[in-house]
Formats: structure tokens, C-alpha cells, sequence
């Protein structure tokens, strides 16, 4: 990616259905509502094999308190900066607007190149420029010819890369300590809304990267961020809050939830913040066993930790409720901080955790060890009588990671009793510090499938 491209206009002109035309998938959500998008966006665009940085921004709001509008309008701002060209788009169905005028001249001032984009120019032949009627008005602007396109049906691509060619240069090298062929880890922070989920993201980066305040809600798609960190990458992704199923229902709040859903199944790693001061609530163990679900890696923050009056109970209350609510996964870490003064965790004690648990999630136990523990693990505590007859454990091997997955091979593999796979998972996770990561223990009839003529 040799240039970046920032797509900015009013709400509800076209920026995100754009935006996921040019990265050439469904990244950003898009709803008839105005405003669903607030955060900055970035993905790769390509047209025709020209690959460049692309931003989704906020509408542009004529805003300048303290509003949230005042803040998205700040998002904006920055990403025109980090910008080379900025698609400025109207919507050529509806016709100018005063809001177009106004931002069209806040434009002009900008340094970057504003290329005039007419949306929803549907079949844009002599024929139907009249149903546009904001193709005509657009020259008024004074931003040069307007380029006019389709995004949801992809029409006008064509004209888009002949403006946006000429900004390609000579690719820049890639940052110190990067491998081209390393794949950053994916970190999802997840959990209720308002519990400072965007606030860590921003911590994390250093940068007021994510939209914060305090309305509940802010966050609505899943903003994905890579950056690097003593030499290894992470893509840190920041999602929508998530509520009880029943509390969703307004149709742009299920289309994040989703989005949120989403995250966690593509993540390898997932952050689970959680607010100090109401501790771990139903909600928090939901969204906890949905990761163990989808066999993630899990770690807990306990964010607000300024505001904690007494922090030993604080601790203390979450502990118990993990080992009560979520038996699974135990030795799930737990990391105090405060996003938004800093105090406690930040990248320092954050990441390492993070690097951590995700080597354990990658790990895999040699099969001779794991044997050899078998062994023991049966001496010490035999399998029960199963309608008279004691089932034989023959063999264990581990036969994936990202969750570790391992394989026993029984003689009564049906007649081994779920109390006694716990006891072999809970020993395979103490004897081999296999801490806050699903396990999966499968068993299965036959003999040794690795012994000649077996198998």
C-alpha cells in the first residue's frame, strides 16, 4: 500500500457501502440510519490491482463543542490528515446540500488532493442524468468534475482508479523488526458497553484512535488496528458492546452485536473488560463462555481500578466467581487497570500477558510426555467400573492446537464417564500450565492407531 485514501461527506451519502466496495468485503456496517459509522475505519482498498490505505470516517457534522458529533468530527479531521487524496462524497440522487457546500470549502483549505465523487449514480448514461440531479449542481462546488459511480452496484470504478493512479509511488519499506510473512496476532477487546473498551484500544495505541465519552453505545463496528510491539505485530480489534439478547432491539444495534460475534471467532486472543466497581456480572461470564465456545484464549481486565474502593474484595469476589462460573478455563489471568488515567496495566503489563497465553493456545505437548503422564494420571485415579468392567486407557496424542486438542484412545471409549474426562482435562491443565485456554479432550474406541497394523 503506497497512498492512503480518507472517503469523507455528510451522513448517509454512501462513505461505508463505498468503502467496503474498495476493500472488496463486507467490513463496515451499513443501515439507512444517518451516522452508523463514528470511529475511522481502515482496510486495504485495491481497484484493478491498485492496493492503497483506505479510511472510512464519521459524517461530516458542522459541530464544535463537546458533543459526540464534535468528536467524530475530530476522527474526521485526523484522517484527512494521514490522508494523500480524500473521496469527498455526495449523493447525486438527493442533490447538493448546504452541508455539502459548507464542508466543500472546509475541504479546499485541506493539503490533500479532494477528488468530487457523485454516489448512487445508478446506470449514469445520458438516460438517467436526470434522475441525478446533483451531478449537474456538483460542478458548483468548485472541486473539479465530479466522478459519478455506483458503490453499492460497483459501477464508475473504472474512473476512480484512473484519478487515484497517479498517487501511487515506490512502496515504502516495511517498518523495522516487520517479517512480511508474519501474520500479526489477532487481539479482540470485547464486553458490555461503557465498561472503557474503546479507552484501552486508545491506551494500548498511545493515540486517541477510538471514539470515547461517556455515552453507553459509541462503539458500533469493529474497528481492526495493527501495530507492533517489541518486534511482533498485533491486530487489535475494538468492538461494539454487548448486551443481554433480549435488551437488543433496535436493528443497527443487532447489525453490531453481530459484527462484535464475528470478532471473537476471527480472533486468536480476546480481552474481556469488565468494570471494577460492578465486578463480574451474568453478562461477563455470557460473553466469557462464548469465547471458550469458539476455543479463544481468554483474559480478564478489570478496567476502572481507580474508581475501586476496596480492591482486595474486588479481586477476590472475581476470582471466586471464576472458579465457580467458569471451571473450564482455569487460571484465566487477570489484569488491573485504569484506561483512563493509566494507572496499573498498560502495554507494558498488558501485551507480554497477551504473547503469553497465546503461545500457550499455539503450544503443543510432545506425545511421549504426554503418554508417560497418561500413565500416571491412571495409576493415581483409575477410570470407574462401567457395567462391570474397567475401561483401558491405551493412548493420548495431542492432535491440534489453537485450542489444544488431544485424542485418548480407549477400549470403552462411549462407557468413560464425563466426570472422569473432567479429572483427565483439569490434570492435562495443571500438569502441563496450560492456564485461561479452552481445552478440548476427545475420546475415542481402538488401540494404539500409531503401533504398526493399527490404526
Amino acid at each position: 500500500m503506497t497512498f492512503t485514501v480518507a472517503i469523507v461527506g455528510r451522513p448517509n451519502v454512501g462513505k461505508s457501502t463505498l468503502f467496503n466496495r474498495l476493500a472488496g468485503k463486507r467490513l463496515a456496517l451499513v443501515d439507512d440510519t444517518p451516522g452508523v459509522t463514528r470511529d475511522r475505519r481502515e482496510a486495504e482498498g485495491n481497484i484493478a490491482g491498485l492496493r492503497f490505505k483506505l479510511i472510512d470516517t464519521a459524517g461530516l457534522e458542522d459541530a464544535g463543542d463537546d458533543s459526540l458529533e464534535a468528536r467524530m468530527r475530530a476522527q474526521t479531521e485526523q484522517a484527512l490528515e494521514d490522508a494523500d487524496a480524500v473521496l469527498f462524497v455526495i449523493d447525486a440522487r438527493a442533490g447538493l446540500t448546504p452541508l455539502d457546500e459548507h464542508f466543500s470549502g472546509w475541504l479546499r483549505r485541506r493539503s490533500a488532493k479532494v477528488i468530487l465523487v457523485a454516489n448512487k449514480c445508478e446506470g449514469h448514461g445520458a438516460k438517467s442524468l436526470g434522475a441525478a440531479s446533483g451531478l449537474p449542481e456538483a460542478y458548483s462546488l468548485g472541486l473539479g468534475d465530479p466522478i459519478p459511480i455506483s458503490a453499492e452496484h460497483g459501477e464508475g470504478m473504472g474512473d476512480l482508479y484512473d484519478v487515484l493512479a497517479p498517487f501511487e509511488k515506490d512502496a515504502s519499506a516495511p517498518p523495522e523488526g516487520k517479517d512480511d510473512d508474519e501474520r500479526p496476532l489477532q487481539l479482540a477487546v470485547i464486553g458490555r458497553p461503557n465498561v472503557g473498551k474503546s479507552t484501552l484500544v486508545n491506551r494500548l495505541l498511545g493515540e486517541e484512535r477510538m471514539l470515547t465519552g461517556p455515552e453507553a453505545g459509541i462503539t458500533r463496528d469493529s474497528i481492526s488496528t495493527t501495530f507492533w510491539h517489541k518486534g511482533r505485530g498485533v491486530q487489535l480489534v475494538d468492538t461494539a458492546g454487548l448486551r443481554r439478547k433480549a435488551r437488543v432491539k433496535e436493528k443497527l444495534e443487532g447489525l453490531s452485536v453481530g459484527d462484535s460475534l464475528r470478532a471473537i471467532r476471527f480472533a486468536q486472543v480476546t480481552a474481556l473488560v469488565i468494570d471494577a466497581v460492578t465486578g463480574l456480572e451474568k453478562q461477563d461470564l455470557t460473553i466469557a463462555r462464548l469465547v471458550i465456545k469458539e476455543g479463544r484464549a481468554l483474559i480478564i481486565i478489570l478496567n476502572k481500578w481507580d474508581l475501586a474502593k476496596d480492591r482486595k474484595k474486588a479481586l477476590g469476589q472475581v476470582a471466586d466467581r471464576l472458579r465457580t462460573s467458569l471451571p473450564k478455563v482455569r487460571g484465566v489471568p487477570v489484569i488491573t487497570c485504569s484506561a483512563l488515567s493509566g494507572d496499573g496495566a498498560g502495554a507494558g503489563d498488558l501485551l507480554p500477558a497477551v504473547f503469553e497465553i497465546f503461545d500457550v493456545w499455539s503450544g503443543r505437548v510432545p506425545t511421549g510426555r504426554l503418554n508417560r503422564w497418561l500413565e500416571a494420571v491412571v495409576e493415581r485415579h483409575p477410570p470407574p467400573l462401567v457395567q462391570g468392567r474397567r475401561p483401558r486407557l491405551r493412548y493420548i496424542t495431542q492432535a491440534k492446537t489453537r485450542p489444544p486438542t488431544f485424542v485418548v484412545f480407549s477400549s470403552r471409549a462411549k462407557g468413560l464417564p464425563e466426570a472422569y474426562v473432567r479429572y483427565l482435562t483439569n490434570a492435562l491443565r495443571e500438569d502441563f500450565n496450560l492456564p485461561g485456554t479452552p481445552l478440548r479432550l476427545h475420546v475415542r474406541k481402538g488401540e494404539n492407531p500409531y503401533v504398526e497394523g493399527k490404526g
